[in-house]
């Protein structure tokens, strides 16, 4: 299946770079807390399943913004889908 570009509300942005906070250690006898990566793992496949994409194949467009990736879909996307549309993958 060929990647899809997407783009996120700066809603869903905002909220995907407060996950990648660091997290203070507040209690060390509980275990450290997760790492600003796990973290960030969470916020994408959270962003992946809320609108429809696999969030380990997240691929930046920086030159359209930092709202703006392709990834592939889970499902296929109905024809004139608002939030994505399909392009190649360059193979």
């Amino acid at each position: 299946m060929e990647k899809q570009e997407f783009v996120m509300t700066e809603e869903q942005q905002k909220k995907l770079l407060e996950s990648m906070q660091p997290v203070p250690m507040i209690m060390l006898q509980c275990g450290n807390p997760p790492s600003q990566q796990e973290n960030a793992n969470r916020a994408w496949e959270r962003l992946g399943k809320e609108m429809g994409f696999q969030h380990m194949t997240v691929t930046p467009l920086a030159d359209k913004g930092d709202r703006f990736f392709l990834a592939t879909p889970t499902q296929p996307q109905p024809d004139g889908a608002a939030d994505c549309k399909e392009v190649g993958d360059g193979k």
